[in-house]
């Protein structure tokens, strides 16, 4: 029944460890100030900028260099114009990559991620080449430890989720984008605090890839997800058993 990618599960550790240095806190401002613009300022009233806040607070991005994002968004201070889009590509062993992108220069964006893509194996593709194999899902990740497999599964579905899946020291859940907020507050009024919840995309099939190929996909991937401009990373395969567990371990 689940399709979770395995670098969803590998991303959000790397993803903690990171949360130290400068170039995360950038990608989350931008994140910040692009929900915004688009929605206003009150992240009551503006959902998408109330999930960029608890993304940016979740890794401990400093609660003013948060306010200050949002007000550059709103225009309430000067800040620079990001663009967003999206590319897609085929990495090592016929892997579907998306990329969620902001930023001020799509021109050396664009550059550096197909050189990304053709240094590893892959290439840049067209419109709705790779997209086509995911489809958009409100994605969380609870810490195994926090409850019973069975305890967290009942809320979950009780909840409207349509999936969960115990990857490595995580249950990993998956919504439909409208049920989002739903199944967030049914965790949380259990005392059950996502290390992660967002919207994003879930592969439709995997490529199970073998152990060379699985570490060319996830050179490319790492080399990707530390790009500023990358927002989020999405490829649909799976590894063999003994690499997932060493490229958890790596984080």
């Amino acid at each position: 029944m689940a399709r979770h990618s395995h670098w969803a599960s590998i991303k959000h550790k790397k993803g903690a460890l990171d949360a130290k240095r400068g170039k995360l806190f950038s990608k989350l401002a931008k994140h910040i100030m692009t929900a915004a613009r688009h929605g206003g300022g009150d992240p009551e009233m503006n959902l998408r900028l109330r999930y960029a806040i608890d993304k940016a607070r979740a890794a401990s991005m400093p609660r003013d260099n948060i306010e200050r994002a949002v007000k550059k968004g709103a225009g309430e201070l000067e800040g620079e114009e990001l663009v967003e889009t999206t590319y897609e590509g085929y990495g090592p062993g016929g892997v579907a990559v998306v990329l969620d992108i902001l930023t001020d220069n799509k021109n050396r964006t664009a550059g550096d991620v197909r050189r990304s893509f053709e240094l590893h194996g892959g290439k840049l593709s067209g419109p709705n080449t790779a997209a086509r194999m995911f489809e958009k899902k409100g994605l969380f990740s609870l810490d195994a430890s926090a409850a019973g497999e069975d305890q967290v599964l009942e809320i979950a579905l009780d909840a409207g989720a349509e999936d969960m899946e115990k990857v490595g020291n995580e249950y990993e859940i998956t919504c439909a984008p409208q049920d989002f907020e739903k199944v967030r507050k049914a965790l949380e009024a259990r005392g059950l605090k996502p290390t992660s919840a967002e919207l994003g995309m879930v592969p439709l099939s995997l490529v199970p890839l073998s152990q060379d190929v699985g570490r060319r996909i996830l050179a490319l991937m790492e080399e990707l997800e530390d790009h500023e401009d990358v927002q989020n990373v999405y490829a649909n395969f799976t590894l063999p058993p003994e690499l997932l567990a060493e490229a958890q371990a790596a984080g």
